[in-house]
């Protein structure tokens, strides 16, 4: 069963800066075993609620694995008894409803929006196309995975088997047993294309000095493109190429970003995904301040752009992705229609180094 306790039950409490002492206060570093215990109770009120309740709770046992206070909010929550409850997974998030801010009304403050935010923009653009799918000749999915903060590396996760299974199972489901099937597999990673989104980091403007001066994303100034030459992201000048194409013809306005030479860089689930699959595979993102706060914030601008962006794939990748010529010699061109000429003329650039252009 699922379960949210949409009230504040728990609450890990720092320490008053009064009663730090002096090293602590130049740098916030908990003992993680010993200073982040979550505050369910005092002891005094827990006896009286017990009592109140009339026993210990958790089915008699002696020692009960879990807080017999916890378990009965469960199964007041549940609408069960707590001996029903045999275990949980269970995880802590902030209470506080987002809000939208800002002076114009332009701001979206929120926990989670790394990556909540990409995951409803992929399932909404999901449902938005469904009146096109008849004529689609590709199949369409959103995969939304587990443990991604953690390395990805579970059943659930992106580094899993559940993606590749997904599509071998699609594919099978529409050839059956015959002996194309297994052939047919490769050809569908190969001809796919997989839209990474994670959030992005948008221009601070107390710290500009953290980012490169050309590749500095600006809120309310479209989605962004990701790129990094250590694979941190899996975006390429084919794979970026197909995005910019798919946007401008959903007239998405479109930004790069990577990160300064001199600083780390973080990652995404799309090198996993392109290293288990082959798909062609591009890192993107709505840009925002703050993240992995317990506050984030993001144009409501963006939050639209992310959205209308991933439509605009779904809409229109088979009919770039037909005109798209990769050729190591001659360099990278494409023949979708007419859309903006600067587009245009990136796309058909020589290229001046090894590698496409």
């Amino acid at each position: 069963r699922l379960v949210k306790i949409a009230r504040p039950i728990l609450r890990t409490s720092t320490l008053a800066i009064h009663l730090s002492k002096g090293n602590e206060r130049s740098a916030f570093e908990p003992n993680l075993q010993a200073h982040f215990y979550p505050i369910l109770a005092t002891a005094i009120k827990e006896a009286a609620l017990l009592k109140a309740k009339g026993g210990a709770g958790a089915g008699g046992k002696s020692k009960p694995s879990h807080s017999p206070l916890l378990l009965g909010l469960l199964a007041d929550e549940l609408g069960c008894a707590e001996t029903d409850i045999l275990d949980f997974d269970l995880q802590l998030c902030d209470t506080q409803p987002s809000a939208i801010g800002g002076a114009a009304n332009e701001f979206i403050f929120s926990g989670r929006l790394d990556n909540l935010c990409s995951s409803y923009q992929g399932l909404r653009a999901l449902v938005d196309t469904l009146d096109s799918l008849g004529t689609d000749k590709g199949v369409r999915l959103v995969a939304l995975f587990d443990h991604e903060e953690v390395g990805s590396s579970s059943s659930t996760g992106a580094g899993g088997p559940i993606l590749p299974n997904s599509i071998a199972r699609i594919t099978q489901g529409m050839y059956g047993d015959s002996p194309l099937c297994a052939d047919v597999l490769p050809r569908v990673y190969r001809k796919s294309f997989c839209v990474s989104a994670d959030m992005a980091h948008a221009q601070h403007p107390n710290y500009p000095e953290r980012h490169d001066p050309n590749l500095n994303p600006s809120i309310h100034s479209g989605v962004v493109i990701k790129h990094n030459a250590n694979q941190r992201y899996a975006t390429s000048a084919v794979t970026a190429t197909l995005f910019r194409e798919c946007c401008a013809k959903g007239g998405v306005p479109v930004q790069e970003f990577a990160v300064r030479s001199d600083s780390g860089c973080g990652s995404t689930i799309g090198p996993i995904t392109a290293s288990l699959t082959g798909i062609r595979t591009v890192d993107i993102g709505s840009p925002q301040l703050s993240m992995h706060s317990i506050r984030e914030i993001m144009g409501t601008d963006d939050a639209y752009y992310g959205y209308a962006a991933i439509k605009a794939c779904f809409e229109n990748f088979n009919e770039i992705d037909e005109g798209l010529t990769v050729d190591a010699g001659r360099g990278l061109t494409v023949d979708a229609g007419p859309a903006p000429s600067s587009e245009r003329k990136r796309a058909r650039g020589e290229p001046e180094a090894m590698g496409y252009g």
